[in-house]
């Protein structure tokens, strides 16, 4: 099998419109939390996101293409752009290069805007662009145009576990030689009154609305639910013999991952899902010593409970220091995995461990290291990140550091 690199990163969310200003953020502890200002949310009952400001789609698309794809593809299109400048490639061959793209819920915006056009107006108003706008593969599709890759185009649509499997499609189609290089985007934004409204009715989302900052709690005793947030995050995935041919800066390995269904219940995680995705993952990479792991850690009580319980099974007494980073970003449903998959390898690169902020007590049934509210400097060879998703669907990667 080929070994597979990555050789270039992007990231958007609400806390910078580039992975440099964004890492620099989560790693201080400050949040993207506030308001919803995307749309007028006064009489919901949640009325906070983590939404991104000052994002000018023109920046990655002209300006008469804007209106004729969904928010979740254009930012998508920025953290692809910005994967692609990062890897500094001079030149490749087209056919050899893919995409793997991905989103939890897709153009939820554009749905809900031209049913009510339908509802309201009748059918023929209804926008030629509504159908192409809204799927979550249009997002693989454009990206391969705007940067003529021609190889494997997929797309995963996973819930919340959607990119971290887009990174794992990716890994499978390099190391089987389906492609040499592959580029990963998972993008979502779903802050919208359809999104806001049915998460909310689900009570699954905080309804600390009149303290933003802290209402993304990941492990805290006083956690009611996570905080929505929108973005994108792009890695380029290459075989590492053609990496090293081409001169190319390698951020790290791959060196496992792990997929595995609970099988239990569409909502309700089990320990069993978790657990095994991460003890696979463990054992492709050789079960190497995990220094840290980014977990997926949403701030809701089954969760963060279940996936506390799934470490301390896979690792025993040999736990590693555990943070997550949606208090800082908010929970960016299908694109957290790739997201979280560059924070995790810029952690590495940086020698620090992003904090979980607002952990002020502890929940009983949390009681491990999720290094609180501040960052932490320390070496880091190995990094696990998880995602696990609605449908019991869950993720694990491995990156490692090549010395």
């Amino acid at each position: 099998m080929k070994r597979v690199v990555v050789t270039g990163l992007g990231m958007i969310n609400a806390l910078g419109l580039d992975k440099d200003i964004s890492f620099k953020n989560i790693c201080d502890g400050k949040t993207g939390v506030k308001k919803i200002t995307l749309f007028d949310a006064t009489d919901f009952p949640v009325q906070i996101a983590a939404q991104i400001d000052d994002f000018d789609p023109a920046s990655v698309m002209e300006a008469k293409e804007i209106k004729k794809v969904d928010r979740f593809i254009q930012l998508g299109l920025k953290a692809a752009k910005d994967a692609m400048i990062d890897a500094n490639f001079k030149d490749f061959d087209p056919n050899e290069f893919g995409v793997s793209s991905a989103a939890g819920i897709g153009g939820l915006p554009n749905i809900e805007k031209n049913s009510n056009i339908c509802l309201e107006k009748g059918p023929r108003k209804i926008s030629p662009f509504f159908i192409p706008s809204a799927l979550v593969n249009m997002l693989g599709g454009l990206v391969s145009i705007a940067h003529n890759l021609k190889g494997p185009n997929v797309s995963s649509v996973t819930a919340c576990a959607a990119s971290t499997h887009a990174i794992c499609e990716a890994v499978k189609s390099i190391m089987i030689g389906e492609a040499k290089a592959m580029l990963v985007v998972g993008a979502e934004s779903a802050i919208c009154p359809v999104g806001i409204g049915g998460f909310a009715a689900m009570k699954a989302l905080s309804t600390r609305n009149d303290d933003p900052a802290a209402a993304s709690r990941p492990f805290d005793a006083n956690r009611d639910g996570f905080v929505m947030g929108e973005g994108a995050g792009a890695l380029i995935l290459e075989e590492y013999e053609s990496a090293v041919a081409r001169g190319a800066r390698i951020y790290a390995e791959i060196v496992g991952f792990g997929e595995s269904s609970d099988a239990h219940h569409i909502t309700s995680p089990s320990l069993d899902g978790p657990q095994r995705a991460m003890s696979k993952a463990l054992e492709m990479a050789g079960n190497i010593k995990i220094d840290y792991i980014n977990a997926h850690g949403t701030s809701t009580a089954a969760n963060d409970a279940n996936e506390t319980a799934a470490i301390k099974a896979v690792f025993g007494s040999d736990i590693p220091a555990i943070s997550s980073t949606k208090g800082q970003t908010g929970h960016c449903l299908g694109a957290a995995g790739a997201i979280e998959a560059v924070i995790s390898v810029m952690a590495m690169q940086q020698g620090i461990i992003p904090p979980t902020i607002n952990q002020t007590d502890r929940a009983p049934e949390c009681n491990l290291d999720y290094t609180p509210n501040s960052a932490r400097n320390c070496e880091l060879n190995a990094v696990m990140s998880n995602s696990f998703g609605f449908g019991g669907t869950n993720g694990s990667v491995i990156f490692k550091r090549l010395k």
